[in-house]
């Protein structure tokens, strides 16, 4: 197994993709999120590229029960519930579909639908996500891709991409790992442990104070939790299921 990490989604090539498996990775809070709600008894999750597919997808006329959760910018969408795990987690999910739309995390997903198997990973299903990596793909080469900010490099889905190599590297077996998954590695190994607050990597890093000011806090504390779920989400067409 190769692996490597992308710090932006913008780095995401749909056209070396093929062969290769993707691990997406939004921290705070889209892949939390989808792994939470999906958890929670959610039959599905679609991402949509924007809050307009994520409307014209609600009123298909043959379209099953679904909520609706959205962000632009950090601004919860008009009519939608926030993008948050708890506020997703608030809903009723059981047997129903989560259609959601965010900024970066659900863009990374479609971005990345060309390769081989498209997973979505974050700090709570940390362990089932590499668990199933060393499973089905121990030959593949594994991009594991960091959503970012609207083009910008966010320390909390470095610190998660740092979690999955660490997770990788412990495992039976020999893997190569690029520089930038050493070094998401050695910024993980030497802050994990660290009590949840301000002296922890997610509520140092800019996306993560911004949560705070918002009054989000106990959503930050929901994904700075590690391995507590153990759902695999992998896209299914255009579709997230638990894997």
């Amino acid at each position: 197994m190769k692996v490597h990490v992308l710090t932006r989604k913008e780095e995401i090539d749909p056209q070396r993709l093929a062969g290769k498996v993707v691990v997406v990775l939004d921290v705070l809070f889209a892949t939390t999120t989808m792994a939470a709600a999906l958890d929670g008894g959610c039959t599905e999750v679609r991402p949509m590229p924007d809050a307009e597919a994520a409307r014209a997808e609600l009123q298909r006329p043959d379209a099953p029960p679904g909520v609706a959760a959205g962000e632009w910018m950090a601004e919860t969408l008009p009519g939608f519930v926030a993008a948050t795990p708890l506020a997703v987690l608030a809903q009723p999910l059981a047997g129903r579909r989560l259609i959601y739309s965010t900024t970066n995390g659900t863009v990374a997903l479609l971005r990345a639908r060309g390769a081989a198997e498209v997973l979505a990973s974050a700090l709570v299903n940390a362990a089932a996500v590499a668990q199933y990596l060393l499973r089905v793909h121990p030959e593949r080469t594994v991009v594991l891709a960091c959503a970012g900010s609207a083009g910008r490099f966010n320390l909390e889905d470095f610190y998660g991409a740092g979690c999955l190599v660490s997770l990788l590297s412990q495992a039976p077996g020999s893997r190569r790992f690029s520089d930038a998954a050493l070094a998401a590695a050695l910024l993980y190994t030497h802050t994990r442990g660290l009590p949840h607050g301000n002296g922890h990597p997610l509520w140092q890093a800019r996306v993560g104070q911004r949560m705070v000011e918002k009054a989000h806090a106990a959503d930050l504390d929901y994904a700075a939790r590690e391995s507590v779920l153990e759902v695999v989400p992998r896209m299914d067409g255009e579709r997230l299921v638990a894997g």
